[in-house]
């Protein structure tokens, strides 16, 4: 919950914004500024302070106790101009609350974050839980000192700077990434990846401190982290039994469940009787843990009772393979405002970037300091899928840039057409040619409509004809994608021909180039009127459908056919 707090007029207008726009997320603080203060802190996860920050700073000083524990507190103020990290800019997560304080009252964030202020990643912000000497190692990072990266779990991590990956030094810092328990040592942070899969069988009734001691002294025996405690895996038939799930909270990981079916085709060291009579598996916690895969760390073992009645609970611990991560990720078509905040947080999560150059250019100012670019050519769309697949292979964290939308006429379908099931691939959708297009023209999308490439170097003209006819025929508003170039200028002629033979001359055409870019063009035309001759590779073309109308130089499509029914 986001506490929210003013004291004047002005401020209160502001906050009412945030109110507004977070329905769900935000709770209003009244009454003195003081009390309104203490009572936030006490009862949100972060504040917005509608104040001057000198007051907040002493308002909140007395409160400060934990930056771990902490709410992160944002001061935005009286004219609304600035949005300031002032507590808990990492752990509190203030520096991203400030942002999207500012994106909403169009006030300009202010983070001073030493790690946010270069662009380097904050070793608290990566996701994982962290331990040792964070300032210590981030100051080593910042001020380019050799540090030593020990990844005993290879899971995928955003770019770091060139200075983090030097070969050991006596006194050098160190960023560990593993799921051994282990005290860091000075200078070294761990970072805890969430490797580690325990699988958990309990009998009805089994008390949730039986089944969190077992859970908790079994890692501990083991050398593992429960701080790497990816979920409890247990069978459905288990997926309310209290012991599990309030272990599971307090653990917080989630219980994943899967049918005794799944789990009997599991091959297990252990397998019992007693499981099989039971729930129809003969093996719960083993093959739960194992189901995904992995390395089985701790076979099948019993909790022990003080009272000397049977164990309750079994439970094993399974080492998942880490995986690398490739993010699809679609730019929009050009402008900087049009790219969404999760392609923006992608583009930063990654390790290794993918694509087109003159794509690369555009955003090359998100990237972090580190992060590995392999860009190439026009025409090497496969090649690119290709590499980007084959990194994230390595383990590494991928983003595979394209225009527009990533899964429309982009890197998307021969990304996924080369990926397996060894990676995790992530969409990200952008706003695609038409979408911009549409919006420029007016409402042409406004009913049923399709979206056709002209291009034939992938697809034979015979295919692409046999569409474009089907949607002539359909009545159905259509979009044209690559519509000319140089070395095929006849099929727009074409394929405008073919929409002619069912839609009257007058229809309203509208023609967008570079969509949403400095040097944007649109017009809006007729079928009969258009000439091919000023559309590019750059242009998208929207012909409208027999009810599509120009109406104060825009393109309407209505929801319905009521215009056309009206002139019958």
């Amino acid at each position: 919950m986001i506490g929210l707090i003013s004291a004047t007029a002005a401020g209160a207008a502001a906050r009412d914004r945030l109110a507004a726009a977070w329905p769900t997320r935000a709770r209003v603080y009244d009454g003195p500024v003081a009390d309104a203060v203490r009572r936030a802190f006490a009862e949100c996860d972060r504040v917005v302070c509608f104040l001057a920050t000198g007051a907040v700073v002493r308002l909140v000083a007395p409160l400060l106790s934990d930056k771990g524990t902490d709410p992160g507190v944002v001061c935005v103020d009286e004219a609304g101009r600035f949005a300031v990290s002032l507590v808990g800019g990492h752990a509190g997560g203030a520096n991203e609350l400030a942002r999207e304080v500012g994106e909403l009252l169009g006030a300009e964030p202010v983070v001073t974050t030493a790690t946010d202020a270069v662009g380097v990643p904050g070793l608290d912000t990566l996701g994982l839980p962290v331990e040792g000497d964070l300032a210590g190692v981030s100051r080593a990072m910042l001020d380019g000192e050799p540090v030593v990266l020990e990844r005993e779990s290879p899971w995928p991590l955003p770019a770091l700077p060139p200075n983090v990956g030097s070969p050991a030094a006596p006194g050098a810092a160190v960023v560990r990434v593993s799921d051994r328990e282990r005290e860091p040592v000075a200078r070294e942070v761990v970072l805890r990846p969430p490797t580690l899969v325990v699988g958990v069988g309990a009998s009805r009734g089994a008390p949730v401190e039986e089944v969190l001691a077992l859970v908790r002294d079994t890692l501990r025996e083991a050398g593992l982290s429960v701080s790497s405690v990816a979920e409890l895996a247990t069978v459905d038939a288990k997926s309310e039994e209290p012991g599990i799930t309030g272990a599971a909270a307090r653990l917080g990981v989630p219980v994943v469940t899967y049918t005794a079916e799944e789990l009997a085709a599991v091959s297990v060291p252990n397998p019992s009787g007693a499981p099989l009579a039971a729930v129809g598996t003969p093996s719960v916690a083993e093959a739960a843990a194992l189901i995904g895969g992995g390395e089985l760390l701790v076979p099948k073992r019993k909790s022990v009772r003080d009272d000397g009645l049977p164990a309750m609970a079994t439970c094993a611990v399974v080492r998942r393979p880490a995986r690398g991560r490739l993010a699809v990720v679609g730019l929009g078509p050009g402008a900087r405002d049009l790219l969404t905040p999760r392609a923006t947080a992608e583009l930063r999560r990654a390790a290794v970037l993918v694509g087109l150059d003159q794509y690369v250019d555009q955003i090359r100012d998100l990237l972090r300091p580190g992060t590995l670019i392999l860009e190439s050519g026009l025409g090497a769309e496969e090649e690119r899928a290709r590499t980007a697949v084959a990194e994230a292979r390595r383990g590494q964290a991928v983003a595979l840039i394209g225009s527009g939308d990533a899964g429309v006429y982009a890197m998307a379908s021969p990304a996924l057409a080369e990926a397996s099931d060894d990676i995790d691939v992530v969409g990200v959708p952008g706003v695609t040619a038409a979408l911009a297009a549409g919006a420029i023209l007016g409402a042409p999308l406004g009913h049923d409509h399709v979206s056709i490439s002209l291009s034939d170097l992938h697809t034979p003209w015979e295919v692409i004809e046999r569409r474009v006819r089907a949607a002539a025929e359909a009545d159905i508003v259509v979009t044209f994608y690559n519509p000319r170039s140089r070395g095929r200028d006849w099929q727009l002629p074409k394929a405008l021909a073919i929409l002619a033979e069912h839609r009257e001359a007058s229809t309203p055409v509208g023609v967008v180039r570079n969509a949403s870019r400095p040097d944007e063009s649109s017009r809006v035309t007729t079928l009969g009127s258009l000439d091919p001759g000023i559309v590019d590779m750059m242009t998208v073309v929207t012909v409208g459908n027999t009810a599509t109308r120009e109406i104060a130089g825009r393109m309407v499509t209505p929801r319905g056919y009521r215009w056309q029914k009206e002139t019958e």
